[in-house]
Parts: C-alpha cells; structure tokens; sequence
C-alpha cells in the first residue's frame, strides 16, 4: 500500500470566502500581514498498482470541481 496526498484549492481567480473571513478574524485579534486561502487535504492509501492517472481522475472527478479548483497529488 501507498499513501497518496491530494491538496484541493480554490483557483487564483475563484473568490475564498473562507479563507477572507479567517484573513478578517486575523487582523480583529491584531494579527496583521496574512493573507489566507482555504482548501481541502485528503489522504488516501492505495495499492501499488494504481497508477497517477487513475489518481488524477479521481481527484478531478470526485475530490475537486474542477472548474473552480486546481489539486496536486503526491505520492508519499
């Protein structure tokens, strides 16, 4: 078995409305100089005979929307 890491954020352009509302409540507690942006991290284990692609797929297709956001998966 294989640990598998996939990291989904929102794209550049894509409003993160999260990420903002953690920005604000930085600088209301007197943190200033941080910009947030909030995402989501899955790990998976998988067999050795799963291949990138099929990950990839499976990211896209069910992890991510790729129409508002970018993922990277590593293996580990």
């Amino acid at each position: 078995m294989a640990r598998v890491v996939v990291d989904v954020m929102p794209k550049p352009e894509i409003l993160d409305v999260q990420g903002q509302a953690v920005s604000r409540a930085l600088t209301r507690i007197g943190v200033s100089g941080i910009e947030v942006r909030q995402g989501k991290h899955f790990e998976l284990e998988v067999d050795d005979s799963v291949d990138d692609e099929t990950l990839h797929r499976i990211a896209g297709d069910l992890l991510a929307n790729p129409v508002i956001e970018d993922w990277k998966v590593t293996r580990l």
